[in-house]
């Protein structure tokens, strides 16, 4: 079942941005390997998902919603998180409203596959695959802190990859998006 894999590297390297003690939206979260992952970092979590069975395994971790996105309205209209998380899933027209559900100081963490992974294998059809600059576009109005588009390995895929905070207005001081952890 989509979702109980291990957490993605991306999310654990970019999750260290979400505010203490907000609120953290993981879009088509499938069993919930995220969801997991950041209520054990101590945040709550609201999982949208269209499949009863795989929200089912999230039991007890926070809020869940069955929702058909695609093909219904957005249930969380209105509603802003302190991150909004979206791995391997790609629904154009939800674009503007996963970036409006980013609160002020709060960060998007995205990451998808990208044109050229029909090349490689599955998702092939081009309305699952981004085009090249498509979630730096997506997400103007937010300060994008890391962004990749290219080819990994093992497995082959195509990805892009972005992490954009929406920036508290008029801050004091420069706000400080660590791009590594300090060593331990």
């Amino acid at each position: 079942m989509h979702g109980t894999e291990a957490p993605s590297e991306w999310v654990r390297r970019w999750a260290p941005l979400i505010p203490a003690g907000s609120t953290a939206l993981d879009v088509a979260c499938g069993a919930g390997r995220h969801l997991r992952w950041l209520h054990g970092l101590g945040h709550r979590v609201v999982g949208v998902d269209r499949s009863a069975e795989a929200l089912a395994a999230c039991t007890g971790l926070g809020e869940m919603i069955l929702a058909d996105i695609e093909n219904g309205p957005w249930p969380l209209a209105g509603h802003q998180f302190g991150a909004v998380v979206v791995t391997n899933y790609l629904w154009r027209p939800l674009l503007p409203t996963l970036v409006a559900c980013v609160a002020p100081g709060g960060v998007l963490i995205y990451e998808t596959f990208a044109q050229g992974n029909e090349t490689v294998g599955r998702p092939a059809r081009p309305e699952f695959l981004l085009a090249p600059g498509e979630l730096i576009a997506a997400c103007s109005g937010l300060r994008v802190v890391a962004y990749e588009d290219g080819f990994e390995q093992n497995p082959d895929r195509f990805v892009q990859r972005i992490t954009a905070v929406r920036e508290l207005p008029q801050p004091a001081n420069p706000a400080r998006h660590l791009l590594a952890m300090p060593p331990s």
